[in-house]
């Protein structure tokens, strides 16, 4: 199976996305190293989805996009043919399980972590403002990104409850506008 693969670069730092794997992505500091781990990172996305791996996986470079943003902390600026066509109902309902999934997973994984306010890491800035470091920090930044990214479809929301509950209240106001899937 072939892995479609945008690469966006800025300087020093790589980061592929594949673009028949939504959400599946890669980082490094050359394409070359962000190419070595794509295989596997789509072998588990697969895996995570409860669909079978197929036994050969080949990545291939279709597009390339220089950035002027800070890609290594996250931002990007990368907007795949495929998310500016309209979506099925089907299309639709996978992609919004795939993110409810995500949103209850990250809630499990926070929720067992013992000391949510414990880090090892240095504190770093970002043009966002500080990394997170600890767990409760990050599940709040997660949380927060909600806003953002419905936002950027304009849809208004609020970070009250838990991930998932914010992203179920974001689909929620999502589908109560008219052609939503445009």
């Amino acid at each position: 199976m072939k892995i479609r693969c945008v690469w966006e670069h800025n300087g020093n730092v790589s980061i592929l996305y594949a673009d028949n794997f939504a959400g599946a992505y890669t980082r490094g500091e050359t394409k070359d190293i962000a190419l070595q781990k794509m295989a596997r990172e789509v072998a588990a996305y697969l895996e995570w989805k409860g669909e079978t791996v197929p036994d050969s996986l080949e990545t291939m470079v279709v597009r390339e996009k220089s950035s002027v943003l800070t890609i290594s902390d996250a931002d990007s600026d990368v907007l795949f043919e495929e998310e500016k066509k309209p979506l099925t109902r089907a299309e639709y309902e996978e992609l919004k399980a795939l993110a409810l999934k995500s949103a209850q997973d990250f809630l499990d994984l926070y929720e067992a972590v013992p000391d949510r306010n414990k880090s090892c890491l240095p504190v770093r800035k970002t043009f966002y403002g500080q990394v997170p470091r600890t767990a409760s920090e990050m599940y709040e930044h997660k949380k927060n990104v909600n806003d953002y990214y419905f936002g950027e479809i304009g849809i208004e929301t609020n970070h009250e409850g838990t991930i998932v509950e914010c992203r179920q209240r974001g689909f929620a106001v999502l589908e109560g506008q008219p052609g939503f899937f445009e």
